[in-house]
């Protein structure tokens, strides 16, 4: 195989670890309390929609 296919193929392998790596990284952020309250209540309300159109 030439050269510039082996950079290639090492290019496309630093891609995908590179972007492994980055996703890894980012699975531990924390929300704010702020924001899981909102979350939860918006959760709630969705809930309690889909209930309502279910019983029609």
């Amino acid at each position: 195989m030439p050269l510039i296919g082996w950079i290639i193929i090492l290019l496309a392998l630093a891609l995908i670890v590179g972007s492994l790596m980055v996703l890894r990284d980012s699975a531990h952020m924390r929300l704010p309390p702020e924001k899981l309250e909102k979350i939860r209540k918006r959760k709630e309300e969705m809930e309690a929609k889909d209930k309502a159109e279910g019983d029609d």
